[in-house]
């Protein structure tokens, strides 16, 4: 069972729960100002909070949210997205934010293209993608947990999301979302005037 603690990002303007065996990348190597990248210093995963420009149009509901949703997949995934395979999306309640913001997360895979994998790359990328879209700031935050699965670290034997088996790195990772869902808040809305 993973152990928490409340996290400052972006200065303190964002808090959230994360685990306590994940890193702050920014004091390893230099990160975008609009992210916030955190990685489990003994495993693969990484959870990344970034704030964006709101994308599409005014509004909320979900055919305009759900399409923003697929814009920043898309963003991510880049070139590769004929190698995303999307499992579900669904609505997200945020705890300590208003419940009239309007979150999605979605679960997805990416696999990567033949003749890529080999050493030490994924067999496959489980990512867990949670829009909060503040359309009164015109900010989309996007919490992105990535589930880099390498042969040898992860049985392959409890993985098939076809069947709904989700494995331990998954179901660690869902653990990690549920927890910032629970615990995110926004303490400075000037952050978002300024980024």
């Amino acid at each position: 069972m993973a152990t928490y603690k409340n996290t400052r990002l972006f200065g303190g303007a964002l808090v959230c729960d994360l685990p306590t065996n994940f890193a702050d990348v920014s004091t390893l190597r230099q990160v975008p100002d609009n992210q916030e990248v955190w990685i489990d210093k003994d495993g693969f995963t990484s959870i990344i909070v970034e704030i964006t420009e709101r994308v599409g149009g005014p509004g909320s509901g979900a055919e305009i949210d759900g399409a923003a949703l697929t814009t920043h997949l898309e963003d991510l995934v880049g070139e590769d997205l004929d190698s995303v395979k999307v499992w579900n999306t669904t609505p997200t309640l945020f705890t300590r934010l208003d419940e009239d913001i309007p979150a999605y997360t979605l679960i997805a895979t990416q696999t990567p293209k033949s003749g890529v994998s080999g050493g030490s790359a994924p067999d496959f990328t489980a990512i867990i993608l949670t829009l909060v879209r503040l359309e009164h700031v015109k900010t989309d935050i996007l919490i992105t947990i990535n589930v880099p699965h390498i042969r040898g670290e992860y049985d392959e034997e409890d993985v098939d999301l076809e069947l709904g088996k989700q494995g331990k790195l998954i179901g660690d990772a869902v653990d990690h979302a549920s927890r910032i869902w629970e615990t995110f808040r926004v303490k400075d809305w000037k952050l978002f005037s300024e980024i």
